[in-house]
């Protein structure tokens, strides 16, 4: 009996310290995608609330593996919208200097 509650006290503490480094991951990819927003073509205030709800609607999830894809995939919208600003800047350098 006492391994077997060391056992399950282990997994907690595991399980706990995935979930408080996949915490700060989440932190940060929500402050790198409200650095991005101020760029945003529709305004930082409707970039921010939409950001702010895409995060609270998944607020509850409490699966690892689940957390992870969504990193993942917040990770992949952050090069999507690098790739859309660059794309941008790339267009309007081209237009000012080859474009008369």
């Amino acid at each position: 009996m006492g391994l077997v509650h060391h056992h399950a006290q282990l997994v907690y503490l595991i399980t706990k310290s995935v979930i408080m480094s996949q915490r700060s991951e989440v932190i940060r990819l929500y402050k790198t995608l409200l650095h991005l927003g101020r760029d945003y073509p529709k305004g930082f205030d409707y970039f921010k609330t939409r950001l702010k709800s895409a995060f609270m609607k998944n607020k509850d999830v409490e699966d690892p593996g689940q957390i992870k894809a969504m990193i993942a995939r917040g990770e992949f919208v952050v090069k999507e919208i690098e790739a859309l600003y660059m794309l941008r800047k790339y267009r309007t350098l081209k237009k000012r200097y080859y474009e008369s």
